[in-house]
């Protein structure tokens, strides 16, 4: 869980990176780079990469810049993956909340949004200074 102003724990699996008195901009691309990495993961090594590769070749965007391009990255998947991408945004978001539990979204139309969400979060990081 992530609460501001105190050292943090990224949980990685098979290995804890201690995050201390990081920037909240180092935190929230920390944890959607690995939330990502995490849920592509998931498909197997070979199609991670393959997604990864596909990402710069096809769309400009590099594995590190993802939780800084977040809206042409959730455009990209959903031109890759069709109505699956909607899968890989859901456990996006689930590994996020695992990192983060108090932070609750309320979507703004009644409806989950992966950008929105993502903006969500990376706003509440920010404003817990």
């Amino acid at each position: 869980m992530v609460m501001m102003g105190q050292t943090r724990a990224l949980l990685v699996p098979s290995l804890s990176v201690l995050v201390k008195n990081e920037p909240d901009e180092l935190i929230f691309e920390t944890m959607v780079g690995q939330a990502v990495e995490d849920t592509l993961s998931a498909l197997g090594e070979s199609p991670k990469q393959a997604v990864y590769r596909h990402l710069k070749i096809v769309y400009g965007i590099d594995k590190e810049d993802i939780p800084n391009k977040i809206e042409a990255f959730a455009s990209a998947i959903e031109q890759t993956f069709g109505s699956v991408a909607k899968l890989i945004e859901i456990k996006i978001i689930e590994r996020l909340h695992s990192e983060c539990e108090d932070f609750r979204f309320v979507p703004k139309t009644g409806e989950l949004h992966f950008v929105e969400y993502i903006a969500d979060l990376q706003n509440r990081l920010e404003l817990k200074d």
